[in-house]
């Protein structure tokens, strides 16, 4: 007699065997290469040139290039020149560290020595701000300023920014003398490679929102360029007050650029800014992100209280905040990484997080950092490139790249994220 439990085996084992002869023959499915900074294309927001005043004396005006002549016999020193980059409140933090001979150098000197530096980083593209002119508003002069800014502007344009480099610059915006910035933004406007209106927040004063600067915005609006806030660390009686009560560079540097960015960001939306100038693009550096949901929610919390302080808006000030875009670096390095995931999903900011490293400074962010932050691989390559594309329109893509950045700015458009398939994880900066 042929048990029950015999039948079952005969009738199974022809069944394993056809499935093991399924399982040898069939394809074996090919695993998605893993993306690479390589397979990106990177835009780093904010790297710095050294405009030494020996490098800018041939390109100053007659009247103004003796006072730059007497600052290049001065000593060197880390971004802190009299007359020329006042130190403000101290010396910055880096500025004590050795140099070349020693340890890394902070600066770099040539337009061919950031591009070998950048390509070790895999960064494609990059935007230059100053050095020494980050704190160009602390000047008392007006005329002296807007000449060291026409200098800048004919230096740049002639050594650092070309078509084979992949390198851009901005137009520093000087705050003394808003008619003569206005006079710069137009005469470089036209130029290939000047992506963007530098505002200085070290000791300026007012505060960029107010209406003495309005043509400096329309000016820059009428150009299609954006205009980028970018901070120091510094003291003066001015904006931000107060950093020399601070014993250490961690809480002075905090301060300084934090602080500077939210009060540049409130003048903004107090004067009425977004509204008036509805196409300008505005830019925040060197402060990280993680401020920007706490203002972001304060500032709304506020409005609903007393809306009648700001007429200019007929919705809550998150909805024009949402506009604007913001730079990592120097970028808060969570023990979970999902937890600046979330604050970034916070203020919106999916489309209008754009990476820099500050390159060479002693922050500096290397791009891994960004990179790998647990996000969907279309998201990343917005936060790596596309995103400021949008930002910096005069950018343009290599070839290899197209095609991946195409579709990047086609899934920006549609707001169609395609996720990880991480249950539970943000695939995505905007959730």
């Amino acid at each position: 007699m042929v048990t029950t439990q015999a039948k079952r085996t005969a009738t199974i084992a022809p069944l394993q065997e056809q499935a093991a002869v399924q399982r040898d023959t069939a394809p074996v499915p090919r695993k998605t290469p893993r993306l690479t900074l390589d397979d990106v294309f990177v835009v780093d927001a904010d790297v710095h040139a050294h405009e030494t005043p020996n490098e800018l004396t041939p390109y100053t005006d007659p009247p103004w290039r003796k006072a730059v002549e007497n600052a290049a016999r001065l000593s060197r020193r880390y971004l802190d020149v009299p007359t020329y980059a006042p130190g403000g409140g101290g010396p910055l933090p880096g500025a004590s560290l050795p140099n070349f001979r020693g340890a890394r150098e902070e600066i770099v000197w040539t337009a061919d020595q950031m591009r070998r530096d950048l390509d070790a980083f895999s960064i494609d593209a990059a935007v230059i701000f100053p050095d020494f002119f980050l704190k160009i508003a602390a000047l008392p002069n007006p005329d002296y300023a807007a000449a060291l800014a026409r200098a800048y502007h004919r230096w740049i344009a002639e050594k650092w920014v070309h078509e084979a480099n992949d390198l851009y610059g901005v137009i520093v915006a000087v705050h003394q003398d808003p008619a003569e910035a206005v006079k710069e933004i137009e005469r470089w406007a036209g130029h290939p490679r000047l992506v963007a209106v530098f505002l200085p927040t070290c000791q300026v004063y007012p505060l960029w929102g107010h209406p003495r600067y309005f043509p400096i915005f329309e000016a820059a609006q009428a150009a299609n360029l954006p205009v980028a806030l970018h901070s120091v660390s510094g003291s003066s009686w001015g904006f931000p007050f107060n950093v020399e009560q601070f014993g250490g560079s961690i809480s002075g540097h905090t301060a300084s650029h934090v602080f500077a960015m939210m009060s540049n960001l409130m003048s903004f939306m107090e004067n009425g800014v977004p509204v008036r100038f509805p196409s300008l693009r505005i830019l925040f550096c060197e402060a990280g992100l993680t401020w920007v949901p706490f203002l972001r929610l304060r500032l709304d919390k506020e409005f609903t209280e007393n809306r009648r302080s700001w007429p200019y808006y007929d919705d809550l000030p998150s909805r024009w905040i949402d506009k604007m875009y913001f730079a990592t670096q120097p970028i808060e390095e969570p023990q979970r990484g999902q937890d600046l995931v979330d604050l970034i999903r916070v203020y919106n900011g999916e489309s209008t997080t754009v990476f820099a490293s500050d390159w060479p400074h002693h922050d500096f962010d290397h791009p891994k950092v960004a990179f790998q932050l647990p996000i969907s691989d279309d998201a990343r390559r917005k936060l790596m490139g596309t995103n400021a594309l949008t930002l910096f329109p005069k950018i343009t893509v290599p070839a290899r790249y197209r095609t991946a950045t195409a579709r990047a700015a086609t899934t920006e458009k549609t707001g169609n994220i395609p996720g990880d398939g991480t249950a539970g994880a943000a695939t995505a900066v905007g959730g």
